[in-house]
């Protein structure tokens, strides 16, 4: 018995992992994904249930195994359905005025708290 299987830029599209097919296309021919941790970069990869992905979908590294091909590109929960989640999960980001932004100028709010502090310390 033969196990069903599909196209892995189609499957991403279908798992709503990417908006376009163009787009997870991209991603595999870049080779920006892993079919059980092996590194993939032709979209007609075939892969079916049991496989595990390993890419990068903006700052996370996600980790699916495909429980299911899919026949069509349905609503979230039809896509959903489709893969088992194994991501471990991130770091928190630190919290704080300007965490979240890297060297560079220090924003107003950032500054006046600044002059703040200083003309305190000279009284």
């Amino acid at each position: 018995m033969t196990r069903e299987t599909i196209r892995l830029d189609k499957w991403l599209w279908q798992a709503r992992f990417f908006k376009t097919r163009t787009l997870a296309f991209k991603q595999v021919t870049g080779g920006h994904v892993r079919v059980n941790s092996d590194k993939v970069d032709k979209a007609a990869t075939k892969v079916g249930a049991g496989d595990t992905l390993t890419f990068a979908q903006g700052r996370i590294i996600r980790v699916v195994e495909i429980a299911a091909c899919g026949a069509r590109r349905g609503p979230a929960p039809e896509a959903q359905a489709l893969y088992i989640d194994k991501t471990p999960e991130q770091a928190p980001k630190p919290k704080g005025p300007g965490a979240d932004r890297v060297g560079g100028r220090p924003t107003k709010k950032d500054r006046r708290s600044l002059d703040l502090s200083r003309d305190r310390g000279l009284e």
